[in-house]
């Protein structure tokens, strides 16, 4: 069963890349007493208040009419920005040649953090470069991960 954020994410894919930008991820978080749906989106040309504006204006009748989520929430559309989560296996591809910084659910040589190169990622395996070594991590023993040299 998809999760709210994943229904959003496939219902609006078609209609942000219609605006010239891409959708990076989608995100349905409570925080506090408020729900909130973060849309993320990201351009090679970078990301400003106007693009998040058309955004959020061309995809707001879209989530309204086909009524994904059963709550009241607040829509924000906002830049993944130069620190962006890597979350989807894209991202990874994305990521490839830059510096990343990744938590691992359980250590790994004695470690659960690591920054280094994203040098490879391939069948969801990444593989991570250090001046003078490397280590393969899979995607599954990622807690979180983030491009830090965007």
């Amino acid at each position: 069963m998809a999760t709210v954020a994943q229904k959003v994410y496939d219902l609006i894919k078609p209609t942000v890349e219609n605006e010239g930008v891409n959708l990076w991820d989608v995100r349905f978080l409570k925080e506090g007493a408020s729900y909130y749906l973060r849309v993320f989106i990201d351009s090679e040309n970078g990301i400003g208040i106007d693009e998040c504006t058309a955004v959020s204006h061309a995809i707001d009748p879209i989530i309204d009419k086909a009524d994904p989520i059963d709550k009241s929430y607040y829509l924000e559309v906002c830049s993944a920005g130069l620190d962006r989560e890597l979350v989807r296996q894209e991202h990874f591809a994305f990521a490839v040649g830059k510096s990343v910084r990744i938590k691992l659910f359980k250590s790994q040589d004695g470690k659960k953090e690591f920054s280094g190169n994203l040098s490879k990622f391939s069948n969801g395996v990444l593989t991570l470069s250090f001046e003078d070594s490397e280590i393969n991590v899979s995607l599954k023993d990622i807690a979180k991960a983030n491009i830090i040299d965007f």
